[in-house]
């Protein structure tokens, strides 16, 4: 049999594996039933979507002729490392800096993944970010995740 699309083969391959992983590690939390779901089951959930989608992709990569077979080319790892850093980033220092700075942090870490930098927009999407994040798991949810760091509440 042959790749058709070496992108879309790699990417179905990826979204497979990712599936697979996430479903074989949410066996650890109790699944519950769907009228009382538990804390596996959206995730176990989502890991089979995802990786139904990975087959999905994989058959239409084997099957549909696309131009050139389209290769996969270099791998972009400025924008990898930016984003993924930036993200790790923000874990570590939430519980540190606060919402306010960490998400200023990723979101200005994230755009260094891009070609233009700007800080306007950086400041005006993490404010955003920020406002709606503080909305919807500190306001909404009540998940108690510190605004700001302890020094400035004190």
């Amino acid at each position: 049999m042959r790749i058709k699309s070496q992108r879309d083969f790699w990417s179905g391959v990826m979204f497979f594996s990712i599936g697979v992983f996430f479903g074989v590690g949410s066996r650890h939390y109790s699944i519950g039933s769907s009228a009382h779901p538990g804390p596996g089951y959206f995730p176990l959930l989502l890991s089979i979507v995802i990786g139904i989608l990975g087959l999905v992709i994989v058959v239409k990569a084997l099957t549909l002729e696309t131009r050139d077979g389209e290769p996969i080319g270099a791998i972009a790892w400025k924008p990898l490392l930016a984003i993924v850093c930036s993200i790790v980033v923000f874990g570590v220092l939430l519980p540190r800096v606060g919402l306010g700075i960490a998400m200023l942090l990723l979101v200005g870490g994230s755009s260094l993944a891009g070609t233009t930098f700007k800080w306007a927009d950086v400041i005006f999407a993490s404010a955003v970010m920020t406002a709606f994040s503080w909305l919807a798991f500190i306001w909404g949810l009540g998940l108690p995740i510190p605004m700001w760091p302890s020094l400035l509440t004190d």
